[in-house]
């Protein structure tokens, strides 16, 4: 089993949550929100190469935008094999976390 890396898991997390609008500038925008960190566009395409090379995720240009001089972006979308590492990921820190009501570090 290929265990997914935390910046991987935030990134294929954040594609399913933005369904059809997975794309450069909407991943870093919305990742940057939820984790109340600025992420760089190298901090997202890094984890995003890896996911498409483990094949997680589909990579499709749309039409370009209406606007003038309007371009296409690339879209990104999850795979059937993304999605079962995304409950495989859930399962496991489910597991890790069942009998953990609060964190203790006395």
């Amino acid at each position: 089993m290929i265990l997914l890396s935390r910046s991987e898991e935030i990134v294929l997390l954040t594609i399913w949550k933005l369904k059809d609008n997975a794309y450069g500038v909407s991943l870093r925008e919305t990742i940057s929100k939820l984790t109340n960190h600025e992420w760089s566009f190298g901090s997202v395409y890094k984890p995003l190469k890896q996911l498409l090379h483990k094949g997680y995720v589909k990579k499709s240009s749309s039409e370009p935008r209406s606007e003038r001089g309007g371009r296409s972006r690339f879209l990104y979308t999850l795979t059937p094999a993304g999605h079962e590492a995304l409950r495989r990921s859930r399962k496991i820190y489910k597991a890790f976390w069942s009998e953990e009501t609060e964190l203790a570090f006395e």
